[in-house]
């Protein structure tokens, strides 16, 4: 008798055909607003090879019959969680960090909190950035931070504020001193970012494509980067206007230094590139 072992070591997995990458970029573009190209379907049937092996089946359409049984929400967060590209790190694309540290707050007289959302927050690299200069600016009151993502693995991630060591060295040495604690026993080899600024930070699953939870509040600022460049010209439209309802009169958006909002709105004017400002 063979063990269940020997079985699914012996699974053979049958080729995603073109059809079945078809439902699968239906899928995952009524759900998470998400093109994908042809060019995906090896990315496609590759991560989606784990979830075959969790169910113990041999087919990509066998997975597609699970995901269309009924409202199974919790396998269809595991897709979305799967095809969802996470890249990211500290200070990636200094120039906004810059924009924001030498231009906005030195001019920011207000006396309302500093309010910042980074719409595709993956594991919170980006987040803990801009907290670090918003603690350099204003200290630990006056400024708080929502970071969302549709991924609700990384938003968990992200929450935790844990990074391995690596992953510090394009962070300045007087933050990292300041905003950051160094693992010990059975942290080591990892850093951690201090309470104080986890304090001042939410986050929250949003799908971007969906209406904007009602209780999020006005925005000074909104990082929406490197996140364009999975939308078609409609979906682009369609976010982006749902984040200008949520910008205070003299907010700021910015997109990924490879996007633009060229065609895609009127309701805001560009202030350097990839930085544009509510008009």
């Amino acid at each position: 008798m063979s063990s269940p072992t020997g079985h699914f070591d012996a699974l053979k997995i049958q080729p995603l055909t073109d059809q079945e990458f078809s439902q699968f970029q239906k899928m995952i573009y009524d759900w998470a607003g998400i093109h994908m190209t042809e060019a995906k379907k090896a990315l496609v049937a590759g991560r989606l090879m784990k979830r075959l092996r969790h169910y113990n089946i041999n087919s990509y359409g066998a997975y597609l019959k699970i995901l269309n049984k009924g409202e199974n929400a919790a396998e269809k967060q595991v897709l979305i969680d799967l095809l969802t590209t996470n890249e990211t790190y500290f200070f990636r694309e200094p120039k906004h960090f810059e924009f924001l540290r030498d231009t906005v707050l030195p001019s920011y007289r207000s006396a309302e909190t500093f309010r910042v959302w980074s719409a595709a927050c993956s594991s919170g690299e980006e987040v803990y950035t801009i907290a670090m200069i918003l603690a350099d600016h204003f200290g630990f009151s006056g400024w708080e931070i929502m970071g969302s993502d549709i991924n609700q693995a990384v938003i968990e991630e992200a929450r935790d504020g844990i990074y391995l060591l690596e992953d510090a060295e394009n962070i300045p040495r007087d933050y990292l001193k300041k905003y950051c604690l160094k693992g010990v026993r059975s942290q080591a080899g990892r850093f951690t970012i201090i309470k104080e600024l986890r304090e001042r930070i939410t986050f929250r699953q949003i799908n971007l494509i969906e209406p904007l939870p009602g209780d999020i509040g006005m925005f000074d600022m909104i990082f929406l980067r490197n996140v364009m460049i999975y939308f078609n010209r409609e979906t682009k439209q369609k976010i982006v206007e749902r984040l200008i309802q949520v910008m205070k009169p003299t907010g700021y958006l910015l997109v990924g230094h490879a996007e633009s909002l060229h065609g895609v709105t009127d309701r805001v004017k560009t202030v350097i590139p990839t930085v544009y400002k509510k008009v």
